[in-house]
């Protein structure tokens, strides 16, 4: 019994999750907007991935970007232990 070599694939259903500043042009990125920026922290502190957060590369690294900023000025705390 031959068995083929090609990997089993998934079929995926749905929609391509959409970046939420992409969608939304009003919603700007801004290092004092703590409830922003904790939405893409998780519980220990660190920068979530795009993969999880949605969001496309370029707002991506302006997130990032702005958690440092935070970050620096002690708005938010580099780790939670």
């Amino acid at each position: 019994m031959a068995y083929s070599r090609r990997p089993y694939r998934r079929e995926y259903s749905g929609r391509k999750r959409q970046c939420r500043f992409c969608v939304s042009r009003d919603e700007i990125i801004d290092y004092k907007d703590m409830k922003l920026l904790q939405a893409f922290t998780d519980e220990r502190g660190r920068i979530r991935k795009a993969r999880r957060t949605g969001a496309c590369r370029r707002h991506q690294s302006r997130v990032a970007q702005a958690i440092k900023r935070a970050r620096e000025i002690a708005l938010i705390p580099y780790t939670t232990d």
